[in-house]
């Protein structure tokens, strides 16, 4: 969970930069007037996934995750999961995220894994070369 804190922390400020560079004050008039439905559609929803999946796919994990010392890995194998399973567990994210009980679980789970690992066939691991 801080993984993901941190990831979102870094997320939003990321964000923020494209919001005030490309619309500076005006992003919220513009918004309310449905004139930032283009730019809130890629910068908040698909440069996230897309940074998401390539931070798995390339590094094992997300920089929250590399700040924590832990990475994604096939639950089977152990070794690196495909880029489908990256994808699934990306979009799996949204059903861990009803009422956060796919988080949750992660409590109860012997293997640590979230609903979303679970769907995805991924584990998260403490990654002893970091």
């Amino acid at each position: 969970m801080l993984a993901f804190l941190i990831d979102t922390s870094i997320l939003v400020v990321v964000i923020l930069v494209f919001v005030f560079a490309i619309y500076g004050r005006e992003y919220v008039h513009l918004a309310n007037q449905g004139r930032t439905l283009v730019f809130d559609v890629l910068v908040q929803g698909v440069l996230p996934a897309v940074a998401a999946i390539l931070f798995w796919r390339f590094r094992g994990a997300t920089p929250g995750k590399m700040l924590l010392s832990a990475k994604i890995v096939d639950a089977e194998t152990l070794g690196p999961p495909t880029t489908g399973q990256l994808i699934g567990r990306y979009f799996a994210y949204i059903l861990s995220s009803v009422f956060m009980l796919g988080f949750i679980w992660i409590a109860f789970d012997k293997r640590k894994q979230g609903w979303h690992d679970k769907l995805a066939g991924t584990v998260v691991i403490h990654d002893e070369d970091d």
